[in-house]
């Protein structure tokens, strides 16, 4: 027996998890592995996102302390204006509102759930990281 605990996969609430789960495969280079029945994987080099679809499903707002985002995803990138392009085209929105500019940007997939494309560790000494 063994008591290691180890993460499989995220999952994440959203209007169509298919339509979602294409978003994510095409900007991280992933593949839909499952598609159906209110429910999507997408297995990306660095891991799975699973995506089920949510009746009456409301995209979180932010940045707004009054509304809860849950949580959000961080992407590693090499080049944040290169991967910027990448996930504008794939239908993503940048918003306005950059709190931390000098290593992330934060946008919104195109069910409203904010992501962030971060440049944060490759830059960060392991103090940082906490």
């Amino acid at each position: 027996m063994s008591d290691e605990i180890r993460l499989s996969a995220v999952t994440v609430d959203c209007p169509d998890a298919v339509a979602l789960a294409g978003f994510y495969a095409s900007i991280t280079g992933g593949t839909l592995t499952h598609a159906g029945d209110g429910w999507a994987c997408v297995l990306s080099p660095a891991g799975r996102i699973n995506f089920q679809t949510v009746p009456g499903y409301t995209p979180p707002t932010w940045p707004d302390p009054t509304s809860s985002i849950m949580m959000h995803l961080d992407f590693m990138v090499v080049d944040r204006d290169a991967a910027e392009a990448r996930v504008l085209a794939a239908g993503a929105t940048k918003y306005d509102f950059q709190p931390n500019s000098e290593q992330c940007y934060v946008y919104a997939d195109p069910a409203g759930h904010p992501f962030c494309l971060t440049t944060w560790e490759a830059t960060a000494t392991p103090t940082q990281l906490g």
